[in-house]
């Protein structure tokens, strides 16, 4: 007799991770005020030195990071939807991109409070990475991560540069997009904010990635989630344990000499610099990022940590909807347009000003889920995505 077709059941450790990321972004946004760079002209001694550690520290621990696990998290997650159909006999690749579509709605929605742009738009494009490669075998899919992580196209660029001295990186001018996406912020003007965002931002923020190495890395991490998933690696078994103690092992090692030879490059040449330099750069931040994975999955087999960061599972499972509202909420505090207080905030009072949107914001998720399955933004998400379903 044939058995009963099943979803994926949701691991647990998987929506506390999610949870995780959205909270360091949070925090490091914060510190950034949301790509504004206003902050108080004057502060006691002992305050600058404060605010210093609390900068260097923050962003060691978590810029580049958060976003890389939320990357991987993003394949695990097209893995457990597409892994849904295919016990159904359907193949969920044409409606993921309609998910994708649907995505750079919200992306749009996001950066509209954002100044630099979204990393959901860097999402949506490196997101045909997966469509193109979901049939593939695991061992073409573990390759073709590897190969994105390499970094192939700064690599080009160095060697074309050895061949011929001539060669040089393309100017995207993104610079001078950021600055003239700041000085409408500054302006205070609601409407030329909102519209500059989500035009020349957008466009800014995608070409960063770009230069800085996060659109091969995206595409990298898309597909090393989308290959975790298969092998079942979040599931708790002992083997799998002991995968993400020799996964944090090697992290550790790893990380040092990358991060050493990484501040080395940099002293080097302008193109060193913007091509093997971004290469080891993303090398050594997601050598940390496996760190800082394979330490939460380890830890939240401990019943003790679990239940400490048991809100992060309500956070996770409201990813998306956390994600934007803290761009609105960022957006209404830093802003010249809203309450304006970038200038009184250092980091100190930054980082503070993100731990209490994100208690706030786990407070809100844990009432809302008593009531509902999914968040807002992921309810319409999931609705959209699926409408016309028969």
């Amino acid at each position: 007799m044939n058995q009963p077709l099943t979803k994926t059941p949701r691991i647990e450790v998987v929506d506390a991770l999610r949870g995780f990321a959205v909270m360091a972004i949070i925090l490091v946004h914060n510190l950034e005020h949301f790509i504004f760079p206003v902050y108080p002209e004057q502060s006691p001694e002992w305050l600058n030195i404060l605010n210093q550690g609390i900068f260097h520290g923050v962003f060691a621990l978590f810029a580049g990071k958060a976003y890389a696990i939320f990357a991987l998290l993003f394949g695990f997650t097209f893995y457990i939807q597409s892994n849904n159909q295919k016990k159904q006999g359907k193949d969920f690749g044409y409606r993921f991109l309609w998910r994708l579509i649907l995505l750079a709605g919200f992306a749009t929605l996001n950066a509209a409070f954002f100044p630099a742009g979204d990393v959901l738009l860097l999402f949506v494009v490196v997101g045909i990475v997966l469509f193109l490669t979901r049939n593939w075998s695991d061992k073409m899919i573990l390759f073709a991560a590897i190969f994105f992580l390499i970094q192939p196209i700064e690599w080009y660029h160095y060697i074309a540069n050895l061949i011929n001295p001539a060669h040089q990186l393309p100017d995207l001018g993104v610079g001078a997009m950021y600055g003239e996406v700041a000085e409408v912020t500054k302006t205070g003007n609601f409407w030329d904010f909102i519209c500059c965002n989500v035009t020349l931002g957008q466009k800014a923020s995608f070409l960063w990635a770009v230069n800085a190495g996060r659109f091969m890395q995206t595409a990298g991490l898309f597909l090393l989630g989308f290959y975790i998933g298969r092998k079942q690696l979040f599931v708790t078994t002992e083997k799998n344990l002991r995968f993400w103690t020799k996964a944090l092992i090697i992290g550790a090692i790893s990380f040092a000499p990358l991060y050493a030879l990484k501040e080395v490059i940099m002293q080097n040449d302008e193109i060193i610099k913007q091509t093997v330099g971004t290469a080891f750069d993303m090398w050594q931040k997601l050598a940390f990022t496996f760190v800082l994975v394979a330490s939460f999955v380890l830890l939240y087999q401990r019943e003790a940590f679990s239940k400490k960061v048991s809100g992060l599972r309500f956070y996770g499972k409201m990813s998306l909807t956390n994600y934007i509202s803290q761009s609105i909420i960022g957006a209404i505090i830093y802003f010249p347009f809203g309450l304006y207080l970038a200038p009184y905030c250092g980091y100190t009072i930054s980082l503070l000003i993100g731990f209490f949107i994100f208690i706030l914001q786990v407070q809100f998720c844990k009432w809302w889920l008593k009531k509902h399955k999914q968040g807002p933004l992921e309810s319409i998400w999931h609705k959209w995505t699926w409408m016309g379903r028969k």
